[in-house]
This record gives structure tokens, C-alpha cells and sequence, in this order.
């Protein structure tokens, strides 16, 4: 096993990807970090969620390879869990039912997938909420819960399809704040999609920018540590503000 290998959890080697004849991904190549947490960052249709469906297994690349763990992607598997940006809980079952959905898919028993998807429901704050259903939940609620369901099925690696940007401001900051505590503490690698620069600079151990379609990494940047700062403080921050300030000058080119 080769020393890059140890050090990152998934790497995506020369990958392009065409839908017809539009080039969506061209050449694509990125290392993430085992333990870390990696933004893509790039303006609207620059390929982000494309690249992580391709990591997930959901799509195949036109060229090139992924690999998770020493392992080349070839289709879903358990060593990843994906958190969608819009829900995908089933309507018509209750909160620890979706949570202990993907478990069941493995076969595991009743009893023991109930009781670990009640730990992860607890561990996001939606405790008491076991028995209610999505439609008697906050747009925030149904959030938890679709990220209690990643975490239940214990995968080394957690891709995050913008899981944040259907909730409001507070929320969002709360979420961001729980972000940074399941990092700490959950020891897995987390690939996050968003398109706030000052997200992904307070969340990340490194952003990768992402030009306009074809895509393909513009630049690599690893914050300062922000997110160990006092979280009152840290939009005050000189330094966080000349790091968002440096890529909004970075993308706005490429902004429309």
C-alpha cells in the first residue's frame, strides 16, 4: 500500500466526463485528505455535484478514474454515504425509519439498526423526534435527518451534495457549527458542494476551486485554521476576510 494511499482517503485521477458532445468535467484531478474536509467551490454549473456523483459512484466517468481507499470506483458502494440537497427521505415513513434505512439495506436486524440510527438522531438534535414524519418537520429537521441517515451507515467517507442551502441564516450557521463537531469527532472524510465562499473557508481544511464547465481544478487553498476560532468572532476576522475576499477575486470572472 503506497504512502498516498495512507494519506488520502479518495483520490480522482484524469477524470473527464461528457454528456453528448458537452464536455462537463475535462481532465479533472484532486486528492482529499483522509480526516480532512474538502469544499469543491466553483460559480453555478462548473461541475461540482457532477464530480461528486462520479465519487459516489452514481455517475460513470467518460475517462479516468476514482479511487476510495485504495479501491477504483466502479459503483455505489458502503465505504461512501451521500447527504442530497434536497432531503431524498421518504415521505410516507417515520424519522428513525428513514434514519435506519440505509442499515436495512445491509440486512441488518431491526432491533440493532433501530438502535444505532437513535444514536445518530440524537447525536444531530432531533431527539423525541423518532416517531414524527418528514411533512411535521422543519426544512432544517428533514436536513438532520437525511445527514443522521449518512452517519448511521458508518462510511469512511461522506459526500455532501450542498446539504445547507434550503435552510434559513441561523440554521444554517447552526448546521455549520455541527459540521465542524461531527469532523472532529466522527473521524471520517467529508467532501462538501457549496457555493459560499465564507462557508467554505470556515468549514474546510481545503477548497478546491473549480473553473466554468469543462471543469477542472483552478487553484487548491487550505484556510488558516479559522474554524478553531471563536465562532462570534470569526466573521470579524481579518485574516477569514482577506481569505474570502482573495477567492471571490479568484471566481468572479467567472461569474455571469
Amino acid at each position: 500500500m503506497t504512502k498516498e494511499i495512507l494519506e488520502n482517503a479518495v483520490s480522482v485521477k484524469g477524470v473527464y466526463k461528457n454528456y453528448g458532445e458537452v464536455e462537463a468535467l475535462r481532465d479533472m484531478s484532486l486528492d482529499f485528505p483522509k480526516g480532512q474536509l474538502t469544499s469543491l467551490l466553483g460559480p453555478s454549473g462548473c461541475g461540482k455535484t457532477t464530480l461528486l456523483k462520479i465519487i459516489a459512484g452514481l455517475l460513470p466517468a467518460t475517462q479516468g478514474e476514482v479511487i476510495v481507499n485504495g479501491k477504483v470506483v466502479t459503483k455505489p458502494g458502503p465505504d461512501r454515504a451521500f447527504v442530497f440537497q434536497d432531503f431524498a427521505l421518504m415521505p410516507w415513513a417515520n424519522v428513525i425509519r428513514n434514519v435506519a434505512f440505509g442499515l436495512e439495506l445491509r440486512g441488518v436486524g431491526k432491533v440493532e439498526r433501530e438502535e444505532i440510527a437513535s444514536k445518530y438522531i440524537g447525536n444531530v438534535g432531533l431527539k423525541g423526534f423518532e416517531h414524527s414524519f418528514p411533512h411535521e418537520l422543519s426544512g432544517g429537521m428533514r436536513q438532520r435527518v437525511g445527514l443522521a441517515r449518512a452517519l448511521s451507515v458508518d462510511s469512511p467517507v461522506l459526500l455532501m451534495d450542498e446539504p445547507f442551502s434550503a435552510v434559513d441564516e441561523q440554521t444554517r450557521r447552526k448546521f455549520q457549527e455541527d459540521l465542524l463537531n461531527l469532523v472532529k469527532n466522527e473521524n471520517k472524510t467529508f467532501i462538501f458542494v457549496t457555493h459560499s465562499i465564507e462557508e467554505a473557508v470556515y468549514v474546510s481544511d481545503q477548497i478546491a476551486l473549480l473553473l466554468p464547465r469543462p471543469s477542472r481544478v483552478s487553484e487548491i487553498i487550505k484556510p488558516s485554521g479559522f474554524r478553531h476560532k471563536d465562532v462570534d468572532s470569526i466573521r470579524k476576522d481579518s485574516e477569514y476576510l482577506d481569505t474570502v475576499e482573495s477567492i471571490w477575486k479568484s471566481l468572479r470572472t467567472y461569474v455571469e
